[in-house]
């Protein structure tokens, strides 16, 4: 992830990291309340399950305790103060079953042999029963100071259409029985209505999907919610194992499904009373808690967002103005504003790349002063050298002449030698009029003339409105040069050299026009990139491509040399210029 991310911006950058570590802390606290609710969440299922059986247990116990009252009113108000072979207790008897009739369905008392002596409300005994013979009756005498309860069953003792099909759990205990001078054991028998029992176990449920069920100490079931499919084999408890545990909670893992079991001993009986709450069940306020804890997580994750962008945009932004700032300033634009804003790093950075663009301006201006100067310094260099051979020979015409006694023709050389000298060094500056250059002009084309005996005639024409218009120093005196040399040195007829100066609008031209040999296309784009004239052992030197340097170089790209030619046709070079006075450009000089 970091190779991807280096390649991104860094308002990228900072929002992917903040956002990842949101994300993660948003995951971490989701976790942390995930597993801190699911203690609580379990913590509560074992409360709720523990108070619920409780309250289950207290529940039964006053139930119980209520049947055993009803034993105690029996046994000691009754059955105690009778003699039941002088009189009846049906009386006594009918009044406690109807004040109890919703939880009693019948009341008997039997003597040691099994006989019944009293029944309400039922009206017989079943012929085919041996009471004596019954196990729990036999169990009673033999303890008599216990009060014992039979599982659920079905009652069947007594005859009666209200009595049969009824299930209930017997209540028996050993009672005296006076008979007249005599005292013998008797059992007390009270048959408790289930429903009654079940109304108080069925009605408790735990969570959704949870129930509580009663069973002996042995683990026989006596009240389960779904009693039913128990018998029928198509569920089963682990009452068995349940009952060798003693009171509390416990985790297990029943049928493939994890559930907390609680178990709370019921008082009076051995019997327990057992809670059972599926771990998976989710009551609807749970389902909401946790929506709540995940939107609240989410929500949580939208703001830290929302802030994070906000912050890289904050932080980001001043960056990025700073970053177009630096790319106008590396394109060449050195005088765009750079931005100065955001933290107090990036203003200082601002501040700090602001000046560096001032110095590079200033150093590529002085780089820039420099090279023009070392140009200029160049061709200046360049137009002083006087070529040898042009000097010797005028002043071997000169000496000639004076042997010949051609004096006169010999002070016009010298004069004329003189006035080229003195406008080729014109005080060491580069500009002068046009007047200036034609003059000089003249001067060469008059020597070149004795030179040559009138090989060649020339023409000088130039508008009286150009005379004082700035001109570059030695323009004119290579071109006829060029003319002379390669143009008509060897031609057979006579030679032509015309020069013209004229103004158009803002612009001056200078023309050198022969009729000499005339050159190819090619030979004119040469001159343009070699040397700019076409070697010779005579000459000044100073070449086409030269003269159109040293005019980029004064006037700028805009103006400089052009020519025309074809073979034995001749050649025109034109001289473009802009027509600025001479006298603006020595002010501006200070000359």
């Amino acid at each position: 992830m970091k190779d991807k991310l280096e390649g991104r911006s860094i308002r990228y950058s900072i929002f992917s990291y903040f956002t990842v570590t949101a994300l993660v802390m948003g995951i971490l606290i989701a976790l942390f309340l995930n597993t801190r609710f699911s203690n609580q969440l379990s913590a509560s299922m074992e409360t709720e399950g523990e108070n619920l059986v409780s309250q289950v247990s207290v529940s039964v116990e006053s139930f119980l305790r209520t049947i055993m009252k009803l034993s105690d009113s029996i046994y000691y108000g009754v059955i105690k103060n009778a003699d039941l072979s002088q009189e009846s207790i049906s009386r006594e008897l009918q009044l406690l079953y109807d004040n109890n009739k919703d939880s009693v369905e019948n009341i008997a008392v039997f003597d040691r042999s099994g006989r019944m002596l009293e029944v309400v409300p039922a009206a017989r005994m079943k012929s085919h029963v041996d009471i004596a013979g019954e196990e729990w009756f036999a169990e009673t005498l033999a303890q008599p100071e216990n009060l014992h309860f039979s599982t659920p069953h079905v009652q069947y003792l007594f005859d009666g259409s209200e009595t049969q099909y009824k299930w209930v759990i017997s209540v028996s205990r050993a009672v005296e029985i006076t008979d007249g001078p005599f005292t013998t054991q008797g059992v007390l028998l009270i048959d408790v209505s289930y429903n009654s029992l079940d109304q108080i176990v069925g009605e408790v449920s735990l969570g959704d999907s949870g129930y509580l069920y009663l069973m002996d100490g042995g683990g026989e079931i006596i009240c389960h919610p779904k009693a039913q499919l128990i018998n029928a084999g198509l569920m089963e408890e682990d009452n068995l194992e349940v009952a060798g545990r003693k009171e509390g909670s416990y985790r297990e893992r029943f049928g493939g499904e994890e559930r907390i079991t609680t178990v709370k001993s019921i008082g009076y009986t051995g019997w327990k009373a057992v809670g059972v709450n599926p771990t998976g069940s989710m009551t609807l306020n749970v389902l909401k808690t946790r929506i709540f804890v995940v939107f609240i997580v989410l929500l949580f994750l939208f703001v830290l967002t929302m802030i994070n962008a906000y912050i890289s945009s904050r932080i980001t932004n001043p960056i990025k103005e700073l970053e177009k700032s630096v790319s106008l300033l590396e394109s060449g634009d050195l005088d765009a504003p750079v931005y100065i804003g955001g933290s107090a790093e990036i203003r200082s950075l601002g501040h700090s790349i602001q000046g560096m663009a001032l110095r590079i301006k200033g150093l590529m201006n002085d780089i820039v002063a420099e090279h023009e100067s070392k140009r200029k310094s160049e061709f200046d260099t360049l137009q002083s050298q006087i070529n040898p051979h042009f000097l010797y020979n005028t002043l071997d015409i000169i000496v000639w002449m004076i042997e010949n006694e051609k004096k006169t023709d010999a002070v016009r050389v010298v004069t004329a030698l003189a006035r080229f000298f003195r406008i080729s060094l014109s005080r060491g500056k580069s500009i002068i009029t046009v007047k200036d250059e034609l003059e000089h002009v003249r001067n060469y084309l008059m020597i070149q003339q004795m030179r040559f005996k009138n090989k060649f005639t020339y023409e000088i024409d130039a508008d009286e409105d150009v005379l004082e218009l700035a001109s570059l120093k030695l323009m004119l005196q290579p071109m006829v040069e060029n003319a002379i040399y390669h143009g008509m040195e060897f031609m057979d007829g006579d030679g032509v050299i015309q020069i013209r100066v004229w103004r158009e609008g803002d612009d001056l031209y200078l023309r050198v026009r022969d009729n000499g040999l005339g050159m190819t296309k090619e030979q004119v784009e040469n001159l343009f990139k070699d040397s700019g004239h076409v070697p010779s052992r005579r000459g000044s030197g100073i070449g086409v491509r030269n003269v159109n340097e040293r005019v980029h170089l004064y006037f700028g790209d805009a103006y400089g040399l052009r020519i025309e030619s074809e073979p034995d046709e001749g050649t025109d070079v034109i001289i473009h210029l802009p027509a600025v006075p001479y006298s603006e450009i020595a002010e501006r000089e200070g000359k």
